[in-house]
C-alpha cells in the first residue's frame, strides 16, 4: 500500500479534554484512509466529517459534539480523500508503537 502523510500538525489544538492529542493521516490512492492517534477521546467517537472547501477533517462525538482540532488535510492527500467513505482509526501505544484499538468509522464528506 503505497501511502502519503499530511504534514503532522504534531498535536491537535483547541481547549477541551482531547487537548495534546496526536493525531496522522494517512490517504492512499485507493482512497482508503487511516488515522492514528495515541489516546482515547473524551468521549465515545461517532463519525468524521471532511470538509472540501476548507480540505479540513473534524471529528464528532457521540453527543454530536465536534472537536475543535480537526487536522488539516495535504492537498496531496484532498483528491483522495474526496473519494472516502470511512476512515479506519487506530489508537497507538506511542511508547511501544502497538496498537490499542481501532475501527471503521463513517466519513462525511461536504461543503462548508
Amino acid at each position: 500500500m503505497t501511502q502519503t502523510q499530511t504534514p503532522s500538525p504534531a498535536f491537535n489544538e483547541g481547549v477541551n479534554a482531547d487537548l495534546g492529542m496526536k493525531v496522522e493521516l494517512y490517504v492512499n490512492d485507493r482512497a482508503e484512509a487511516l488515522v492514528l492517534y495515541d489516546r482515547p477521546f473524551s468521549k465515545k467517537l461517532s463519525w468524521l466529517e471532511y470538509d472540501l472547501d476548507s480540505s479540513k477533517l473534524d471529528f464528532v462525538l457521540e453527543d454530536g459534539d465536534l472537536r475543535d482540532f480537526g487536522i488539516p488535510v495535504h492537498p496531496n492527500l484532498a483528491k483522495y480523500m474526496q473519494n472516502a467513505f470511512q476512515i479506519l482509526m487506530v489508537q497507538m501505544d506511542e511508547k511501544t508503537g502497538e496498537h490499542i484499538d481501532g475501527g471503521y468509522f463513517p466519513l462525511i464528506i461536504h461543503r462548508a
